[in-house]
């Protein structure tokens, strides 16, 4: 199975690629984690709000493209359900069960487009904090990470 992160954004500070890094390589061959930047829409320097939602239905049009047709997709949205570490690991398992790819959606500065949620089946939330996009990717990577480790009885977790 492959997961893939398709994040709005690029251009990360290189922490973020080697934390990214770090966990993407520990995963086993058959679940390989992939990350697919997409470019951020114009907002222009005064982030009008007609800027602001062309830019976010041409991220979230990038998004859709990047999309395979049987992917599971999950959106990473606030309004989202918490999952414990354990709750991951079941949905992992799960995940994997169904043979799909999965692909998690990380929205630009303004959220994921309407459209993006609306091919979601899941919508997951980390947390009810604001984090930097930088952060979550590698805050993805390591809970996918960990919830992998459940599942193989890796001592990782504890």
């Amino acid at each position: 199975m492959k997961l893939r992160i398709i994040a709005a954004g690029g251009k990360m500070p290189a922490w973020v690629q080697e934390g990214y890094n770090e966990y993407a390589k520990r995963l086993p061959r058959e679940l390989t984690l992939e990350i697919v930047e997409i470019p951020l829409g114009n907002r222009g320097q005064k982030n009008s709000a007609a800027l602001v939602e062309k830019a976010r239905q041409k991220e979230g049009e990038a998004m859709l493209a990047a999309l395979g047709p049987r992917d599971h997709v999950v959106a990473l949205d606030v309004k989202g359900k918490s999952w414990s570490t354990e709750q991951l690991s079941r949905e992992l398992a799960d995940w994997q069960m169904s043979g799909d790819n999965v692909s998690l959606l990380i929205g630009g500065p303004d959220g994921l487009s309407p459209e993006c949620l609306g091919r979601a089946r899941q919508r997951w939330s980390l947390s009810a904090l604001t984090m930097p996009h930088p952060l979550v990717r590698v805050l993805l990577a390591e809970q996918l990470y960990r919830a992998w480790t459940l599942l193989a009885g890796h001592p990782y977790h504890k």
